[in-house]
């Protein structure tokens, strides 16, 4: 095999001779987020990337200033906090220990480094946090405020007046279930959906913060919300029985705008009852339901100064929820793309059927002209029937019958009349792919409609694309169906149950961090699951929830917790969440480990779920997931300098494998339990399998998919089949059980016209899932090759291994790591394989090229570029 290292571009000249060093630090963030504006921890982290053309850059050192000031920050004065010069690699994950930062303080930062040859790189650009709302007592006389009544959704507004020239000012607010605030004539925010989030409104309510110096203005000002139920007041009849929600009451908001005056003196405007309140056009909504909105009822000016507001009445002060009023940790639902249709049908008269061509999450925006009073119905859907018209059956199937019958993903707007009208609904959300229209006025065309695609904002941090098509359309599914169900939680569908179901959450959970920075929103969420645990360590199947599917224990599942800890801190190497949560997963393995039977998991409990032939026991994976989770315990035990807790976990963990292999090993035949693609590869993924039968039971699993010619597993053996399958030296075989077009697969969704992961192999159910997701991983990680070093957590030390199989030609990817992009992509000419890589600064990779005799590569960072001569 032969090897060349090409020569490095440089695009500076420090690396050349020059004293004067050329790097510098950039992307300063904190709490994982660019210049947050209400971080409320006492002692926030602090992280950034290096930017240098030089090859083999390594950090030696940092130093961190913070300001009070923008004028202190740049005299290069850290009156809040100096870390001075610190010794470390470290750029992740730096926790502020300066003076204690006061609510609603704003604090300035920048941080310079020193290289391996004790070079400095000066001072980075300024970066900026700003504080929230740390106490109750920050919100000083605010109060929740409402209507109180059942009906249309309540709008509020409060004028004001300023008595000078504006230097800061930040409007802190919760409205339960969601608002959309105004200020002087529109939204504060355009583009946010469904702000603050869902929680259990018990334990934990969620606040934002907006700056609105830009604003305000010298004089009268108005101050305005419109409120939606959301979670926090569903009133719609399903399977969940969210109307009995201990927390369930109408909707209602709290609010406090705080002003500092360029003369230094300050005030604030506070929601209590001297705001007013009236109902204007949203007539009903609901999560499940949709919206209807009366347009001939708009409130024209009601969020500006000057409104006659005579008919409003006073805002009623209503009870605080009794969850904990704090910051939201990660970013909003927003608008993140707009799609144009791609077709209209008429398969009856009046009745018009939009085709997207992309099932998504979100709703239609209309634009039309008509006459005053003219209704116009959009229901959502992600099948037709063969008549051309929309089949709901699958996705509505959980929401109860009732008299008069209720809706489901059903918008209506009703004309104002007197010339073009465009709208869209703010406050529920579908998942869809077509649309049926009626009572439309004339004949709609494309350029009526768009579609809304709203999820969480999470940016790109990842890609992959290759020379077979088909594996391309599967990666865009993937993305789509996780933008899909990334919606201040992680769902499982955008349409039938919008629930937060723990199993499709951890499934996801590393193609997830591959492709998008999600890191805050798996924080979020990790807050959620600490908030459904119970004292005895048991937590729920779907979380946040107010008591449906909480308290039994179903390991594939409420394993997420510990899971999702353990992937946060290996892939993205800030062990913050692991100290925040440590003992809650103690609890929760300790509590799983007091229900087992000579050591394995004895009850019948979710598992490999919607298998396409062969079910596992689900004993078999709940066991296996107890032996996981302790295992995951004992290397973050580790990772805090627990030792007591290392021994304990270890020991557990090594108990339930022992007992894993007395009930299910079949030494006659060589497999675990009844040889299923799923039990064996799980049991190898896991750790499970000792090592004088890890060849034994791995022919078993490769003699399965060899003698099917495809997978035959559920939910979990799909991620761990082509994992095990690639370790063990056979992505040849992996890549033809993901590229076949027969069913089942992956490959078979795509031919029947899939652009979301679907439910099951068969498609009977969603057609917008995320569980099966982490196929998107293994192309990132095995076909591509950024793979995950398991002993350096957040890529410092990764793997780049290609695998140039079955008949692709050529593959790539990148992935935006904590240190920086990581980019991968190799091609085949012939019997010679060409491979260029990018390894961030701070880095360092370890290179396996293709060929038995490869020898493994450790090169920093930089560009680099490879040749080899295949077999």
């Amino acid at each position: 095999m032969l090897v060349h290292l090409a020569t490095l571009a440089l695009l500076a000249v420090g690396i050349l001779g020059s004293e004067s060093p050329r790097f510098v630090a950039i992307n300063l963030r904190c709490e994982n987020l660019p210049e947050p504006s209400y971080v409320d921890r006492d002692a926030p982290r602090l992280s950034w990337k290096t930017q240098t053309s030089e090859a083999n850059w390594h950090q030696s050192a940092y130093r961190v200033i913070v300001a009070s000031s923008q004028a202190g920050i740049k005299a290069d004065t850290g009156d809040l906090w100096d870390s001075g010069k610190v010794d470390s690699p470290d750029s992740v994950g730096i926790v502020y220990r300066g003076k204690p930062l006061p609510p609603n303080a704003l604090c300035f930062w920048k941080v310079q480094t020193w290289d391996a040859e004790g070079r400095d790189s000066g001072w980075s650009q300024v970066g900026k946090w700003e504080m929230g709302l740390l106490q109750p007592s920050d919100w000083g006389d605010a109060k929740w405020i409402g209507n109180g009544q059942p009906g249309p959704a309540p709008f509020l507004r409060k004028e004001f007046n300023l008595k000078g020239p504006v230097k800061r000012a930040r409007l802190f607010a919760c409205g339960l279930g969601y608002a959309e605030l105004h200020l002087n004539g529109g939204p504060v925010s355009p583009g946010v959906e469904r702000d603050p989030g869902y929680t259990n409104f018990d334990k934990r309510v969620l606040y934002v913060a907006h700056d609105v110096t830009a604003q305000l203005k010298l004089g009268q000002n108005c101050l305005g919300a419109v409120l939606g139920t959301g979670w926090y007041d569903v009133h719609d009849i399903a399977t969940w029985h969210f109307e009995k929600a201990s927390w369930r009451g109408r909707p209602r908001a709290i609010a406090v705008l705080k002003i500092e005056y360029k003369d230094g003196t300050a005030e604030q405007v506070v929601s209590d009852s001297t705001w007013k309140t009236s109902i204007g056009p949203i007539l009903t909504d609901g999560i499940y339901t949709g919206e209807t909105y009366d347009a001939r009822k708009e409130l024209t000016g009601w969020d500006k100064s000057g409104y006659k507001e005579s008919h409003w009445s006073p805002a009623t002060v209503l009870d605080a929820p009794k969850g904990k009023l704090a910051a939201c940790p990660c970013p909003p639902v927003i608008i993140g793309e707009t799609i144009k249709p791609f077709a209209i049908h008429e398969p009856k008269p009046g009745v018009f059927i939009v085709d997207f061509g992309q099932n998504f999450s979100g709703h239609a925006q209309i634009k039309l002209t008509g006459p005053a009073g003219t209704s116009v119905r959009m229901r959502y859907s992600e099948r037709l029937n063969k008549d051309g018209m929309i089949q709901r059956s699958e996705i509505e199937t959980f929401m109860e019958k009732t008299k008069p019958v209720q809706p489901f993903q059903t918008d209506t707007y009703v004309c104002r009349g007197g010339g073009s009208e465009t709208w869209e609904q703010v406050f529920s959300y579908s998942g869809f792919r077509y649309m049926e229209v009626t009572g439309f006025p004339g004949t709609p065309t494309v350029d009526n409609f768009r579609g809304r695609f709203a999820h969480t904002d999470l940016k790109s941090a990842g890609s992959f694309a290759c020379s077979n098509e088909l594996l391309n359309k599967i990666q865009h599914a993937t993305r789509y169906a996780y933008l899909s169900n990334a919606q201040n939680i992680f769902t499982d569908c955008p349409q039938r149950e919008k629930n937060g179901w723990t199993g499709d959450a951890q499934l996801a959970a590393e193609a997830g961090l591959m492709n998008f920075d999600s890191t805050t929103l798996y924080e979020k969420w990790l807050n959620d699951l600490e908030d459904a645990q119970f004292p005895d360590g048991r937590t729920s199947i779907i979380v946040p929830t107010w008591g449906w599917g909480s308290g039994n224990s179903h390991p594939a599942w409420d394993s997420a917790y510990p899971i999702v800890v353990g992937d946060l801190y290996r892939y993205r190497g800030d062990r913050a969440m692991v100290e925040k949560h440590f003992e809650h997963l103690k609890r929760y393995v300790d509590g799983l480990a007091k229900l087992t039977k000579d050591g394995v998991v004895p009850f019948d409990s979710l598992g490999d779920w919607v298998p396409w032939s062969t079910e596992t026991p689900s004993q078999v994976t709940s066991t296996a997931f107890l032996c996981l989770d302790a295992t995951i315990v004992a290397k973050l035990a580790k990772v805090l300098g627990n030792s007591i807790d290392v021994e304990k976990y270890t020991d557990l963990a090594a108990a339930t494998k022992k007992a894993f292999n007395d009930a299910y090993w079949d030494e006659a035949k060589g497999v675990y339990s009844n040889g299923s693609q799923c039990a064996l590869s799980t049991a190898l993924y896991y750790g499970l399998v000792p090592e004088d039968r890890k060849e034994r039971v791995f022919n078993a699993l490769v003699a399965d998919v060899e003698r099917q010619g495809h997978i035959d597993t559920g939910i979990i053996g799909a991620k761990n089949v082509l994992r095990v399958l690639s370790e063990g030296g056979r992505t040849d075989l992996a890549y033809k059980i993901v590229a076949r077009k027969e069913q089942p697969g992956w490959g078979w969704w795509i031919e029947q016209g899939a652009t979301t992961l679907w439910e099951d192999w068969k498609g009977e159910s969603s057609l917008n899932h995320i569980m099966f997701g982490d196929v998107s991983n293994w192309f990132i990680q095995w076909l591509a090759g950024i793979g995950l070093d398991e002993g350096s957590p957040g890529f410092r030390r990764f793997f780049i291994r290609p695998q140039p199989v079955g008949d692709l030609t050529w593959a790539k990817a990148t992935h935006e790591s904590p240190y920086g992009e990581i980019a991968s992509s190799w091609k085949k000419d012939g019997k010679r394989f060409h491979l260029s890589i990018t390894v961030p600064p701070n880095c360092t990779a370890t290179v396996i090229l293709p060929g038995s005799d490869s020898k493994p590569i450790q090169v920093g960072s930089g560009k680099r570029e490879f040749s080899a001569q295949l077999p």
